[in-house]
């Protein structure tokens, strides 16, 4: 059941999201305040080459104080859907463009106070078609094998919860990979 919305005001707009204050009704005499972030939506792409490797990115994530390794991702623009933005990011991130790219899933995540909705592609067939990365970003690519990258996603070495659910909703398209 939805909850009311008394109130709502956007306390902060920054580059990539703002933050919005709801005050809420929850019960006819319960009300509670809130803080939204408002981001828009994006992708994660699942690279995945002909020898049976994953094509992973690390870079450095402030927020965090150190690199992360995870899948390319990006912020879907205003102008493009969910599959132009995959085919732009792969080639922005990893150099690659994709020959086949199919949507293998999508979820909300952090829907206890984001509304980012993230989709998820497969890419295949890759080829180098490399566009230009965001200045801000630093990226090295890193080529893992299936059954490794599963073991690292399973065991904790990967920290990024979108490469992780990404991996896992990945992994039926995976399976003839796995020798693990």
């Amino acid at each position: 059941m939805p909850f009311e919305v008394i109130e709502s005001q956007v306390v902060f707009r920054g580059r990539v999201f703002k933050v919005r204050k709801d005050k809420i009704r929850i019960t006819e005499s319960r009300v509670s305040h809130l803080d939204v972030v408002e981001h828009r939506d994006s992708v994660t792409i699942v690279p995945l080459d002909s020898d049976g490797n994953l094509w992973f990115v690390r870079q450095y994530r402030h927020p965090v104080g150190g690199n992360l390794l995870e899948l390319p991702a990006g912020v879907i623009e205003p102008e493009e859907s969910a599959e132009e933005c995959a085919y732009r990011e792969i080639r922005e991130e990893t150099g690659m463009a994709a020959g086949n790219l199919r949507e293998i899933g999508s979820f909300f995540l952090a829907p206890g106070y984001s509304t980012e909705y993230m989709y998820v592609f497969l890419a295949t067939e890759l080829d180098p078609d490399p566009l230009d990365a965001d200045e801000d970003e630093f990226i090295s690519i890193e080529k893992i094998p299936v059954e490794k990258a599963l073991r690292m996603a399973k065991s904790g070495q990967i920290q990024d919860v979108k490469s992780i659910g990404s991996i896992f909703l990945a992994q039926p398209f995976l399976l003839q990979f796995n020798r693990a």
